[in-house]
């Protein structure tokens, strides 16, 4: 793709691992990533994000404020990393997307209430850069009804559907979320999603509370644990699997506690490494059983985001899924780990063009809207 203008898309998801910041070439609706740069967060950022994300605890405003300049800063030290490893100048950019980090997501249907928050300082990632930066991408599909979430699909729909294919695309990040594509030649069949439930989330907290690690890697310790079907049922019954569409979720329903409530419940309690093989199971099961009853037709599975890494989840779906065994995106055009930077690049792009971002169809808004806000460098 020889045409188009550059942007930079940047994404810390709800598993709080760090910052994934891309360089893509977009020109209409085609996107070409030229290059990728990753950080981890400062511990201390990331212990006060989570402690953010929980009621409680006091001078939450004054304390979110400093954790949204210390992110602000911490994309922009990686952005002017990425365009110094590219040899390129900020005004060679025409936008950052920035997708800020979640602490909230409370969308509520229809009523007026709900909200989605997530934690940026556009305007000081704009100072810090010298580029026009775009953000706030979910609140005006929250103002109209939507669930703000997922917003990904109309993306994994330009990048990934296929003539004569129904295809699914699962992204599993800290929650999980599903987009189904229908065949590309199907112009009656609308592009639908939704979150399935948790995916690294858990798994992630299980691994740094018993392990001292930040995250189980390959899914190896959960792969020598054994799936405790009692706590499995307890999980499966949490009311937010068997919702209709729309639907989307976060930490703010599966949380340390949500886990502690049903391991409370239980009258043998399962060793660290079998609780961690049932949360694995957990993913994989939500994940299947959801794409089972939504789109049974598909004919791929496309895994992006962290967990498509995690052997063990990779595993666990195979073998909840033989008709539709899951692939890295990797081989189907984009690295599993760029998908959702490249994204917020994408929607940056719209934005700046002045068309929708948003499916009603997957969010339950009231209509198209062009999502995010402006902040001039």
């Amino acid at each position: 793709m020889q045409q188009g203008a550059l942007y930079i898309g940047l994404m810390s998801g709800t598993s709080m691992d760090g910052i994934d910041a891309v360089l893509a070439r977009i020109h209409d609706r085609q996107v070409q990533v030229q290059a990728h740069a990753c950080a981890d967060f400062d511990p201390a950022l990331r212990a006060e994000l989570l402690a953010l994300n929980s009621a409680g605890g006091t001078d939450e405003l004054h304390r979110a404020a400093l954790a949204a300049n210390s992110l602000a800063r911490s994309c922009g030290a990686l952005v002017r990393r990425l365009l110094a490893q590219e040899g390129l100048a900020a005004e060679h950019i025409t936008a950052i997307g920035a997708h800020g980090q979640t602490v909230r997501h409370q969308p509520g249907m229809h009523d007026g209430t709900g909200y989605t928050l997530q934690l940026n300082n556009p305007a000081l990632l704009a100072e810090e850069t010298g580029i026009d930066v775009v953000a706030d991408f979910r609140s005006r599909d929250v103002a109209a009804g939507g669930q703000g979430a997922p917003l990904v699909p109309a993306f994994h729909a330009a990048l990934f559907s296929r003539p004569h294919e129904a295809v699914a695309v699962l992204n599993l990040g800290g929650i999980a979320n599903l987009s189904l594509l229908p065949p590309g030649e199907d112009h009656g069949t609308p592009v639908r999603g939704f979150d399935c439930g948790p995916a690294n989330a858990l798994l992630d907290h299980w691994a740094q509370r018993h392990l001292g690690q930040a995250y189980d890697a390959q899914g190896a310790w959960a792969a020598g644990g054994k799936v405790d079907t009692e706590l499995l049922a307890l999980c499966l019954q949490e009311p937010y699997f068997a919702l209709p569409l729309p639907k989307s979720t976060g930490r703010d329903l599966f949380h340390a506690q949500w886990l502690d409530a049903r391991l409370a419940q239980l009258q043998v309690a399962p060793g660290p490494q079998d609780v961690q093989a049932t949360l694995a199971e957990l993913t994989a099961r939500s994940c299947a059983e959801a794409l089972l009853r939504h789109a049974p037709q598909s004919q791929a599975l496309l895994v992006c985001g962290g967990g498509a890494r995690n052997a063990d989840l990779m595993d666990r779906l195979r073998r909840l899924l033989p008709a539709t065994p899951p692939e890295p995106t990797d081989a189907h055009g984009l690295p599993a780990q760029q998908v959702e930077a490249t994204a917020f690049a994408w929607l940056a792009h719209l934005c700046l063009s002045r068309v929708a971002g948003n499916l009603p169809a997957v969010t339950g808004a009231r209509g198209l809207r062009v999502l995010g806000a402006l902040h001039p460098r």
